[in-house]
């Protein structure tokens, strides 16, 4: 299990990490109301290095991006639940509405991002491809998603 960390606290251990040769995987995302899917697309990243660093949007951030009413849960409580998942070593909160900065000061040698990049602009891919890491896209396990779960809930008498 993982831990909530200071970007400070990040870098020093992504230093350990390299000191190590160990491979880095990092991924960034709301990860409101979690569920299945999040935890499919976690093992997926984890499996493709030594260590997964989660970076959660704050409540300012994902407010910006997913909209009124958005998140449900707030930053810190959705960085403990994923810090307490088996794939994850290490969550970042974050307020910007993209990881450049994060992945600029922790190069990782694997960004990890959902499979519907693959039709559309990653925004960090350049930041990654300038460092010299690589950008890799998992599949969504079907049909979960945070906002059909949403909607379910709306549907209850």
């Amino acid at each position: 299990m993982g831990e909530s960390l200071t970007l400070d606290e990040a870098r020093t251990l992504r230093d350990q990490l390299k000191r190590d040769g160990q491979t880095l995987v990092f991924t960034n995302g709301h990860f409101d109301l979690l569920h299945i899917g999040h935890l499919d697309y976690l093992e997926k990243a984890r499996a493709l290095g030594d260590a997964l660093f989660v970076a959660v949007n704050g409540d300012a951030s994902s407010s910006r991006l997913k909209g009124r009413g958005r998140p449900i849960v707030p930053a810190g409580e959705r960085a403990r639940l994923l810090a307490a998942l088996h794939p994850v070593d290490a969550v970042i909160i974050f307020e910007e509405d993209q990881a450049d900065g994060l992945l600029r000061a922790l190069q990782p040698e694997i960004y990890v991002k959902g499979g519907d990049y693959a039709h559309k602009d990653l925004p960090e891919r350049p930041t990654v491809e300038a460092y010299g890491g690589r950008v890799k896209l998992i599949d969504f396990l079907g049909d979960h998603s945070t906002t059909k779960l949403i909607n379910r809930i709306r549907k209850l008498p």
